[in-house]
């Protein structure tokens, strides 16, 4: 009963339009109201402010902020620049090179919308001016920024690390596998709208154009390197790695490509404050609920309630894709992560699913959860750079939607995908 007014109360404020982590906050407060005997409102608070008494949530304002200054300082359109020098003169080459240039900047911002937004802001008009669609253009654009939360250093694998208490070297390690599948996968779509629509490469490949390209571009190139080298060869934390990339950026922007001034770098942090202001107050509710949740066995539960409806692990991890599905499509991934990952996490334990390659599985769905309709926050921000509405950009966009949903069944089935590599290491 206790579970059942948490929820009503939570959905009915969501329903109303109150932020997430107030609707949370008040679905916990009336369970105590409601005089269950579950949990106390001291207990409440101090589960809350133990949300935030994790150094691992550092990362998660520092790989934002390092997006946004290696986004104003330059480094992106060099890394733009780069993929279409390799791959521009191909069929589809210029699309081939947004989904290439979205996994080197996702290698840096760790986020789903900042990738979409400074990685279409460059590809559309140019894809555009090659005569690509424009819709088409801005959907590849919106889909192909999800990658942006799949490579890693990813803000979503941090998030699930801390609220699973997972190893987030060992998720970032992880997330190599499947970036590429989903990566690969939208290039093999886009070859082939791109050659049925006729959609040609420009001029040829021009080696000296790209020795060029990747001499203008090593800064932001050696960037990926300094921070993946620096986690993976024990030299420093993932949260360490998003202060390296904040201090790496700033010198660069300004004083190397000098692409950025110090009001920029004012504008960056008022921007990125208030951005992640709103992502701590829905991670100090969605801690607290996780502990109410505990005491109310609802893990437990929902495990046991797996169990009575089948013991088969292929069909328990379709249920949970679909379940993944719907959340994706009504809610904002920090929020989806915080809440439903330690309740899937304990139910999925039983059927020995493990937590890296889970945590691999859900980023995926919620990076699908960026251009499924109606909360989808790629597809609002390539909307919001072109003027066309989501719907007609998510339709236009379906079958590289379906790819990637494609490579979400592959990862999941396919442990090895995520897990290979920590075999190696």
């Amino acid at each position: 009963m206790a579970v059942a007014v948490l929820a009503v109360v939570a959905v009915i404020l969501l329903a109303i339009g109150v932020p997430v982590g107030v609707a949370m906050g008040f679905g916990m407060i009336a369970v105590v109201i409601g005089g269950f005997n579950v949990t106390t409102l001291p207990f409440i608070a101090q589960q809350m402010y133990s949300g935030f008494e994790s150094l691992p949530l550092v990362a998660i304002p520092c790989f934002m902020l390092a997006g946004s200054l290696m986004e104003t300082g330059g480094l992106s359109k060099r890394l733009v620049n780069c993929a279409n020098c390799i791959i521009g003169h191909t069929t589809g080459g210029l699309g081939t090179a947004t989904v290439i240039a979205c996994m080197f900047f996702g290698a840096i911002s760790g986020s789903g919308p900042a990738t979409t937004a400074a990685m279409g802001g460059i590809m559309i008009p140019y894809m555009v001016k090659a005569g690509y669609d424009r819709t088409y253009a801005t959907g590849l654009s919106a889909v192909a920024g999800g990658l942006g939360i799949i490579v890693p250093p990813s803000i979503p694998l941090v998030v699930y690390g801390v609220a699973t208490n997972t190893s987030i070297g060992s998720l970032f390690l992880a997330g190599l596998g499947p970036a590429v599948v989903v990566g690969g996968l939208l290039i093999v779509v886009n070859f082939v709208i791109s050659r049925k629509q006729g959609y040609h490469g420009q001029g040829k490949f021009n080696l000296r154009a790209l020795g060029l390209a990747l001499w203008d571009a090593k800064w932001a190139l050696f960037m990926p390197v300094i921070i993946l080298g620096g986690i993976y060869g024990g030299i420093f934390t993932p949260t360490e790695a998003a202060v390296v990339a904040c201090i790496y950026s700033l010198p660069v922007g300004l004083f190397i490509y000098k692409e950025m001034t110090l009001r920029d770098i004012w504008n960056i942090f008022y921007k990125n404050t208030t951005f992640v202001g709103g992502i701590m107050l829905t991670f100090a509710p969605a801690a607290a609920l996780g502990g109410v949740l505990a005491l109310l066995r609802v893990p437990t539960m929902l495990s046991n309630f797996l169990f009575s409806l089948t013991d088969s692990k292929v069909v328990v991890l379709i249920i949970v894709l679909i379940f993944l599905v719907f959340v994706g499509m009504v809610m904002d991934t920090t929020s989806a992560n915080i809440i439903f990952s330690p309740i899937l996490l304990q139910a999925l334990k039983p059927f020995g699913v493990d937590p890296v390659h889970f945590g691999l599985v859900m980023t995926v769905m919620l990076a699908l959860g960026f251009v499924t309709p109606p909360v989808a926050g790629n597809l609002f921000v390539a909307s919001g750079m072109t003027g066309i509405p989501m719907e007609r950009i998510a339709k236009k966009a379906l079958p590289l939607i379906a790819s990637m949903f494609l490579a979400a069944i592959v990862i999941t089935f396919v442990p090895g995908i995520s897990l290979g590599i920590l075999n190696l290491f």
